[in-house]
């Protein structure tokens, strides 16, 4: 009946956010896509997507989890009018309270080369 569907944006979704907005986006997505997803450049993205995308407040039974996360996630985008250097500012503040709670809890950061 259900599409398989996470609680949370996976970042394993991220690749399919590529094409919908302009370079400077496009080039985040390239960039995060290949990455583990426990980088901390891959739990930022995935942070800003599960509070873009109203992760917290997805009901199992709800039309919007019946889409599964990749169309939800896809819809999100679409819809935002953020530019590009928005969203990336987006990124740049969740980065921040990855890095933040990651240090918070004494765990190392793993950083992109």
């Amino acid at each position: 009946m259900y599409s398989r569907c996470e609680i949370l944006f996976p970042h394993s979704r991220v690749s399919g956010l590529k094409r919908l907005k302009g370079e400077e986006w496009q080039k985040l997505v390239e960039r995060v896509a290949p990455l583990p997803e426990t980088h901390e450049d891959a739990l930022a993205f995935s942070h800003m997507m599960i509070k873009l995308c109203d992760c917290l407040h997805c009901d199992l039974s709800s039309y919007k989890a019946a889409l599964g996360c990749s169309a939800c996630s896809q819809r999100t985008i679409n819809a935002l009018r953020d530019t590009d250097k928005q969203l990336l500012r987006r990124f740049e503040k969740s980065r921040k309270e990855v890095r933040t709670y990651l240090e918070q809890i004494g765990l190392a950061v793993e950083q992109a080369a």
